[in-house]
């Protein structure tokens, strides 16, 4: 690997946390604090509110009627831009948080994106970088609009890095975003939603190996793993509109540190203030199975998925819940409870194909394990009528040629 390939994949990584993060988020039942120059628009509370809950058929119309009447407030594109790729990394199987606490990520990528939605995700970064740009050429000190150009920059490297594969130039948006928001706090130090996209950067550039450093550095890029967690801290404290947004990133953090205490304490938080959102109760359980507490993790992913199936969750993809307490029972080696878990997938409303794969690949492994190569041959077909040209197709393929052992 080429080193500035080596420097770009982690620089990818700290950038789809800290600009994507809103996919997970959820925000108080009030309107998020105003930064210094949004439109104090009522509307945005009821529209945050929307999105976090994960309702983006609501959220959507609400925020493209909040730029109708702000036409030229980069705050208010940037906003409706941000709702707009959260949705579609979300269908498209890009908001696995499992993926993000190690860096599997990189070699997934999320399934393709409507045209349709490329095209207007490109349309709103341009329309983003026109106004921020005009008000930069009136005003090269105007924080509000350096604030919004590294928003829409560090949107453009996660729409770039995801969704079009494009490694190098997410880097170069990753870099931008990062300068842009050093030179707001440069100008005023108490702006203090700047820091989530610095503290990121310094976290994950810390946390890296000393080669990785050295390939960041030549990017542009250098940091700190203790000012990193210690900005974050300071946004997710700080009331501001990007606080639950860093609360999010500190879980994801933490749990890299084995701090589980405090990641729980955050995502703890925010599945009480938003029921409708099924990821945060699902990484409360996450982060529950990976301290250890394996009696208290599988309580929660079975109240996760009872929820789902009473219909609390809508249509989204609670069967998350029912892969984590899949991989919790094999864990504990009870076999038939976690073949019988990996099936429940298959009975949720419009599951996600990816889990859904390596749910029934998971499910065959087990059933050959209890030595029903019937049950095991189904679920490996079953992977196989799916996309054949993915790593679980590849398993299922060898798995039918000889079964599966430990």
């Amino acid at each position: 690997m080429k080193l500035e390939q080596s420097a770009a994949r982690p620089v990818m990584f700290l950038l789809l946390l800290s600009a994507s993060a809103l996919t997970a988020a959820a925000q108080t039942s009030a309107a998020p604090a105003t930064p210094h120059g949004a439109p104090h628009d009522p509307q945005i509370a009821t529209a945050f509110d929307h999105f976090y809950n994960m309702e983006y058929d609501r959220a959507i119309p609400e925020f493209e009627k909040i730029v109708e009447k702000h036409p030229n407030d980069c705050f208010a594109v940037n906003h409706l831009l941000t709702v707009i790729l959260m949705r579609n990394l979300y269908e498209t199987g890009g908001m696995n948080t499992g993926e993000y606490a190690n860096d599997s990520f990189i070699g997934h990528a999320p399934r393709p994106t409507d045209p349709k939605i490329k095209s207007r995700i490109k349309q709103l970064v341009a329309r983003a970088e026109t106004l921020e740009e005009e008000q930069l050429k009136a005003n090269p000190q105007d924080v509000d609009a350096l604030y919004c150009r590294g928003v829409t920059r560090a949107e453009f490297a996660v729409y770039t890095g995801l969704v079009e594969r494009a490694w190098f130039s997410a880097l170069r948006n990753a870099v931008g975003a990062r300068h842009d928001h050093e030179r707001v706090l440069e100008l005023d130090p108490e702006y203090l939603d700047a820091k989530m996209v610095v503290g990121t950067h310094n976290y994950v550039v810390g946390h890296l190996p000393w080669t990785g450093k050295v390939a960041a550095a030549l990017a542009g890029l250098t940091g700190s793993k203790e000012k990193g967690l210690e900005y974050l801290r300071e946004v997710a404290k700080g009331g501001v509109e990007n606080s639950v947004d860093a609360k999010v990133i500190l879980s994801l953090f933490l749990r890299r540190e084995q701090q589980y205490d405090e990641a729980l304490g955050y995502m703890q938080e925010l599945s009480a203030k938003y029921p409708k959102n099924h990821l945060f109760p699902t990484e409360v359980a996450n982060l529950l199975r990976a301290a250890g507490r394996l009696d208290e993790a599988e309580a929660m992913y079975r109240k996760v998925w009872q929820n789902g199936t009473e219909g609390k969750y809508d249509n989204l993809h609670y069967e998350m819940a029912a892969w984590g307490l899949g991989e919790l029972l094999r864990s504990k080696k009870d076999i038939a409870g976690a073949a019988a878990t990996y099936e429940l997938v298959n009975g949720a409303p419009n599951p996600d194909p990816d889990i859904l794969q390596k749910a029934n690949l998971a499910a065959g492994e087990m059933y050959d394990l209890l030595q029903k190569r019937d049950l095991a041959m189904k679920h490996y077909q079953i992977v196989l009528a799916g996309n054949a040209n993915t790593s679980p197709a590849d398993q299922a393929r060898r798995y039918i040629r000889e079964a599966y052992r430990e």
